[in-house]
């Protein structure tokens, strides 16, 4: 792997899924991996597999099927645990155990009740169990994020002992600041020894909105894998979003950071999970949403008509989108309605236009949104209806 590729980790099959109310059966699992397959990610995190049979299946039926990424199995630090994921993950052409334990104050005396130097040697011995059945044992240092740097350090170098080959450096609580989360992945980088054999891993939760911009900054300071979900999906506020950080990545190529997604795969998958799970995405969810790409104010509408750059950082079509859209509404001045009108088979002059608009005006004050039928009706009762027709 390139020191400036980024691996991306999709977890929307296991920490996706854990949205209130939200049940995939193995069948839906096994279509979206084989589209995430597709769509270049590195690692798929099927499920947790000791945690119901269901799951386990899903695992298994997964590791049959993909052909390209890492397929990964989610255990707490148990024996049990870790067996039944390397049972789960015996197909699977490259396989992975992720496996840790909570490593904050709070997860060792109130989760635990235990102390620092219990969770360490229990973080040896389950990377240790896992490295029985596969090479590639990932760590997850649960509530990293709230860890003291120096005590995390200790943890992480006992993984790496073990033979862990990722470790996951968790804000389980979305609580970092970028700054915060970046230096702690800076501080791992420069002081665990052995850090050289291990790839650090952000996974970043959106409890503040912050889950994308740490994501950022824990590879801008070292970590070379993002764990994500399509659409941000997951626990509470959710995860960090695949769609986001890839196109982050994308469109700042100074940051000479890349992966292998193929971005125009993106709207696409979204559409699919969001189908497949019943979960509706905001309208101005970022990359994928239904707004992403649409414009109503008649400044950005002229603007964009003009020059798609001069209000889109990104080209629809590099995320699956056909085109922009162009919606009109009592916000939208003479160039978008002309534009639309020609979309529909008008071809109006600048007067003809300064007619129509002020009939536009009037539906618009009365309508949300005004469609194609609406432009023909706005159009016939206007003034200079029968010129536009005979010319």
């Amino acid at each position: 792997m390139s020191n400036n590729n980024i691996q991306i980790f999709d977890t929307t099959l296991r920490d996706g899924e854990q949205v209130p109310g939200c049940k995939l059966n193995s069948e839906q699992k096994v279509v979206i991996a084989e589209q995430l397959d597709t769509l270049g990610v590195d690692v798929i995190e099927a499920g947790f597999p000791v945690s119901s049979p269901g799951d386990f299946k899903s695992v298994e039926a997964i590791s049959k099927i993909v052909k390209n990424a890492t397929v990964c199995g989610l255990t707490r630090a148990v024996e049990n645990d870790i067996k039944v994921a390397a049972e789960s993950l015996r197909f699977a052409n490259k396989p992975r155990i992720h496996t840790g334990i909570g490593t904050s104050e709070s997860h060792i005396l109130h989760k635990f009740k235990s102390n620092r130097d219990a969770i360490i040697e229990r973080a040896f011995e389950a990377v240790k169990y896992a490295k029985s059945f596969v090479e590639d044992v990932e760590f997850y240092a649960e509530d990293a994020g709230r860890t003291d740097n120096e005590y995390l350090a200790r943890v992480c170098e006992a993984a790496i002992k073990a033979g862990a080959t990722v470790l996951n450096i968790p804000d389980t609580t979305g609580y970092c600041l970028p700054s915060e989360y970046g230096a702690k992945i800076k501080y791992l980088k420069e002081n665990v020894k052995g850090i050289e054999k291990a790839i650090l891993s952000c996974h970043c939760h959106n409890d503040l909105g912050l889950a994308t911009a740490n994501s950022i900054e824990g590879v801008i300071n070292g970590a070379r894998q993002i764990e994500c979900t399509i659409n941000g999906i997951g626990e509470r506020a959710g995860n960090t979003a695949l769609e986001e950080v890839v196109m982050v990545l994308k469109q700042h190529p100074y940051l000479n950071l890349d992966t292998n997604i193929n971005t125009s795969m993106l709207y696409g998958m979204s559409q699919l999970v969001s189908d497949s799970m019943g979960i509706y995405t905001q309208p101005n969810k970022a990359i994928v949403g239904a707004n992403a790409f649409a414009h109503s104010s008649g400044i950005h509408q002229d603007g964009v008509i003009k020059n798609r750059a001069t209000y889109e950082i990104i080209d629809p079509k590099d995320v699956g989108v056909t085109e922009s859209a162009i919606v009109l509404t009592a916000r939208s001045g003479r160039a978008a309605l002309a534009y639309r009108a020609k979309n529909v088979g008008y071809e109006l002059t600048k007067l003809q236009l300064d007619d129509v608009y002020a009939n536009f005006l009037s539906f618009a004050d009365r309508k949300k949104e005004i469609n194609d039928n609406d432009i023909h009706q706005i159009i016939e009762t206007s003034n200079v209806y029968q010129q536009i027709i005979s010319a």
